[in-house]
């Protein structure tokens, strides 16, 4: 089951994650996937907000850190894994201490490690379809995410 959202402005995209970082919990997992440009890193600016971190707008891509966090209603874990060759180096990270621990993990650039995420996880596909247009195609694994994914969509 795969659901759809389309964003036609930044601001779409950012109500959208803003939704879906008000309902997740402690433990969640959402694995983000898509071309340079698609708002990966706008919709995690979103899911900031909807877990209350402060100053959400400067959330940005950790590119060349791996790994930033935020604290809001739930620490946010924002993986970037853009620059890694693939899932061994992000082995190196003590990555289950996150994406198993208090907070919610947010992960750009997923499909690198996609053998290393976790049975259960909300995988969220974005891509350009215009100048401002973004497609999300939202893929639950697991019942919890499924009931997000109703719920958002």
């Amino acid at each position: 089951m795969s659901k759809q959202f389309i964003s036609n402005t930044v601001e779409d995209t950012i109500r959208f994650g803003r939704r879906l970082g008000s309902i997740l919990k402690s433990g969640d997992l959402i694995a983000l996937c898509g071309e340079l440009g698609s708002g990966k890193t706008v919709l995690t600016k979103g899911i900031a907000r909807g877990l209350g971190v402060k100053h959400a707008e400067r959330v940005n891509s950790p590119s060349f850190l791996i790994l930033k966090e935020y604290r809001g209603r739930l620490p946010l874990y924002h993986f970037d894994i853009y620059r890694l060759n693939d899932a061994f180096e992000f082995m190196t990270v003590d990555y289950a201490r996150y994406f198993y621990g208090n907070g919610v993990s947010v992960i750009e650039w997923a499909d690198k490690i996609e053998k290393l995420l976790p049975d259960e996880f909300l995988k969220i596909d974005l891509s350009v379809k215009g100048e401002n247009e973004r497609r999300m195609r939202v893929l639950p694994y697991g019942h919890r995410y499924k009931r997000i994914a109703e719920r958002l969509c």
